[in-house]
Parts: structure tokens; sequence; C-alpha cells
């Protein structure tokens, strides 16, 4: 949400999720070199991934699905609304309490109801506290963990596994352990003959800068219950291989900055100053995107 008020990127649905920071103190010089960094960081994944995903809504021409795991308060419906880049459907799943946490915003902010009236066909809206099902949104309580459960659940919601299918995986399977990750993975590779998985999630977490993350996370009682399948960029790419998935790929964080638009990245490094650029480039290799593909259908 700050990062979008500074200007990193436009979102103007974030506000109706997430409450205004209070205005920053003048932060010690480090805190506030690790905020400048935070906010680059932010950027570089909401533009990776968002890359990765309308690469694959143009190559099957929306005729796809979207399924969002361990979504959370993520605005991507709405923004590819507005770009007229709907998917056939789109689904969310997170924990029940954050799905009744995130109806409860949408019932009651119409600039979010809204367009999920507009794009809705058919019968009437299903809403109750922990799911919501239009003919193009879902939003679905589930435990990641148990997939068996969460194929059940998406499937009530009209789930079509022979539709290309793109999963996303935003800081989601490093908080399960590597089996529950791998018989995610595994479900849905199998489940549906055209698909692709993006994954956002740490990586490099052996050496000391990664060790320091996790030391920092655990005194926040935050335990990374799969970080040793974040090992490195090779291990992030066999994990996919191993669990059903046709080819795979991996980038850090560092790697996709240096890709992005070199016009819009001067733009925002003039956003904030950042003195020292160590800090940054050590958290961006610490970081990486990974896409699996599985395709049938030669797309």
């Amino acid at each position: 949400r700050f990062a979008v008020s500074v200007g990193y990127w436009k979102d103007p649905y974030i506000q109706y999720f997430v409450r205004q920071a209070k205005e920053r103190k003048a932060p010690e010089i480090n805190r506030g070199k690790l905020h400048v960094t935070a906010q680059m960081c932010y950027y570089a994944r909401v533009h990776g991934v968002s890359y990765l995903i309308k690469a694959f809504l143009k190559k099957t021409e929306c005729n796809c699905q979207i399924v969002n795991l361990g979504a959370g308060m993520d605005t991507l419906f709405w923004r590819l609304k507005d770009e007229n880049l709907l998917p056939r459907k789109y689904f969310e799943v997170d924990f029940p309490m954050i799905v009744a946490r995130k109806i409860h915003n949408i019932k009651s902010k119409p600039p979010l109801s809204k367009p999920i009236m507009e794009s809705h066909s058919g019968d009437s809206l299903l809403i109750d506290s922990h799911s919501l099902d239009s003919s193009r949104y879902s939003i679905v309580g589930a435990d990641l963990r148990f997939s068996s459960d969460l194929e059940e659940k998406l499937k009530k919601h009209n789930l079509d596994i022979h539709l290309p299918t793109v999963l996303v995986a935003e800081c989601v399977l490093v908080y399960m352990t590597p089996q529950q990750s791998a018989d995610l993975l595994q479900w849905a590779a199998s489940a549906f003959p055209v698909a692709m998985f993006i994954n956002y999630e740490q990586v490099n977490m052996m050496d000391r800068f990664g060790q320091i993350m996790i030391e920092n996370l655990q005194r926040r009682q935050c335990n990374l219950a799969g970080v040793e399948v974040c090992r490195s960029l090779d291990s992030q790419r066999e994990r996919l291989l191993l669990n059903g998935w046709e080819t795979a790929h991996a980038i850090d964080m560092m790697k996709v900055y240096s890709s992005l638009p070199q016009d819009d990245v001067k733009r925002i490094e003039g956003l904030e100053f950042l003195d020292e650029k160590e800090l940054f480039e050590q958290l961006m290799q610490h970081y990486c995107i990974c896409w699996a593909s599985k395709d049938s259908s030669n797309l």
C-alpha cells in the first residue's frame, strides 16, 4: 500500500483492503535503507509475476483460468478487468479467516463489488462468510496443505480442468513442509492437461545472508517450514520437475529487475533515495521467480 502511494506502480484497489500506513517518522538510517529496498523489491515482484501471467493470458487469448493460491488481499482480478484481460474465470484460495475478511471488504466497498457484478452473468451470485462465487470470480476458503479438499472446493465453484490454467503462489510454498508443497505441485501438474505454475519465494537461503533472514523471521515467530527447498535456483527447478512438470525455469530477482523496462526502472529509482545498493542486490539475490509448464496443446 505504501509503495503504491509513493508511485512505484498503479493499484487503485489496494486502498480498500489495506489501511494507509501511518506517516513514517524519520527512521534511523538503516531502517530507511531497508524501507526503500523493500519498495523496490515489491516493484520487481509485482512486475515480474504480472509479466508471466499476462503472457499466459495473451497466449490463450484469455480462454483460460487463473488460480491464485494463498491470494490474501491481492487485487489482480480488478486490475485485469480494468485492462480487459480477465480470464474465463479467476479463482482465489486462502485460509477461511483471510477469505472472510476479504469478502467483508468486497461486500462493504462498491468499487470492489461493482466490477464483480459487471462481469457476472447467469444465476444469482453466491456469497457466504467463507466463499464467494460469481461467473468470473471466486474466492474459496481452504487449506492448501490438503490438495484433495482443495480440488473438491474448486470444482464446486466450477473449476474446469480442461481449460488452460495458470496457478500462482507468492511466498506460499515456503510456509509448507517440502512434502506438503510437493503434494500441491503434483496435484496441479496432474489435474490440468495444459498448465503453468508461477512461484515467487526465497532462494540461496543457505548462505550467511539467508541465515540472517531466517533468524530475523524466527524472532517474529515466523517459521519457514519449506526453506530447505530454497537452497538454490537448481533446487527450485528440481522440485518442479520432480513433481510432474515438463519444463521449469528459475531466475533471481536481480535478473528480473535488470530485465524490466529501463525507462520505468529509472523512474522508480528517482522516487526515493537509495544510497547503498549492496543491501538491495543481496536481498534481490535471495528471492526468485520460478515458472513451470505442462503443455499437451503446444501453446
